[in-house]
C-alpha cells in the first residue's frame, strides 16, 4: 500500500479529472491563488475531488501543473494541468488557508484482460468514426487505456468517478465497452429519426 500523502492540497470542483487528462483551470479564488502558488514554488502536486450534488467524494486525482498560461496583475492565473493518479481522501485539514486532507494514493488490482481492451478500443473506434467520419488510427489506438479513451470524450462526471473509483482496467474497459455501445445506439436512433422525419418536420408512422 502506497504511503498516505499528509496536507495534501484539495481543489474541489464540479468535475471528475482521469489520470492523463488535460485540463484548463481559471484560478481566481485567493485561498487557491495561495494553493497553485505554492504548488508551483515547489512543483508539487494538488488533488481534483469531485463536490457533486451529494457532497464531497472520497476518491480523487491528483494533478501536476505542466503549465501556466497566463498571469494576471490581481494574481488570477490561467494553468494547465495533467491528471496523475486517483488517491481516497481519508482526512479533511481544516488548519491551512485551502482545502487539504490526508490522502491515500489508489493502484490497480491484476492487469487488463487482452479481449476485454481490444473490444473497448473497437467500442472507442467505432463511436468515434460515427461522429467525426473518421477512423483512429491503429497506432492510435494501441497507446489508449481506459482512462486515456475516456478522457477524449464528453463522458458525465458520475461515469467518470465510476471509473477513478474502480480498482481493475478491466472492470473500467467493461464500463467503457457498455458506455460507448450506448451512445452509438443512441447516436444511430437520433440520425434514423432525423431521416424519418426530413421533408415535412414530422416522424412517419
Amino acid at each position: 500500500m502506497a504511503a498516505t500523502l499528509e496536507r495534501f492540497p484539495l481543489f474541489p470542483l464540479g468535475l471528475v479529472l482521469l489520470p492523463g487528462e488535460l485540463l484548463p483551470l481559471h484560478i481566481f479564488e485567493e485561498r487557491y491563488k495561495v494553493m497553485i502558488g505554492e504548488c508551483l514554488e515547489q512543483d508539487s502536486e494538488f488533488g481534483i475531488i469531485w463536490l457533486s450534488d451529494d457532497g464531497l467524494r472520497e476518491v480523487g486525482c491528483a494533478a501536476r501543473i505542466t503549465r501556466v498560461l497566463e498571469r494576471f496583475d490581481d494574481g488570477r492565473l490561467n494553468i494547465l494541468v495533467e491528471g496523475t493518479e486517483p488517491f481516497r481522501l481519508t482526512r479533511r485539514i481544516e488548519d491551512l488557508p485551502y482545502p487539504a486532507g490526508d490522502v491515500e494514493p489508489l493502484g490497480d488490482d491484476g492487469e487488463a484482460d487482452e479481449e476485454a481492451l481490444e473490444r473497448a478500443r473497437s467500442g472507442y473506434a467505432d463511436l468515434v468514426e460515427e461522429v467525426t467520419d473518421a477512423r483512429p488510427e491503429p497506432d492510435v489506438l494501441a497507446q489508449l487505456d481506459a482512462y486515456g479513451m475516456a478522457a477524449t470524450l464528453e463522458v458525465a462526471p458520475a461515469a467518470k468517478q465510476t471509473l477513478l473509483e474502480l480498482r481493475s482496467e478491466s472492470g473500467r474497459l467493461e464500463q467503457l465497452e457498455a458506455l460507448f455501445a450506448e451512445a452509438l445506439q443512441r447516436i444511430k436512433m437520433a440520425e434514423r429519426a432525423a431521416e424519418r422525419a426530413s421533408g415535412n418536420g414530422h416522424l412517419k408512422g
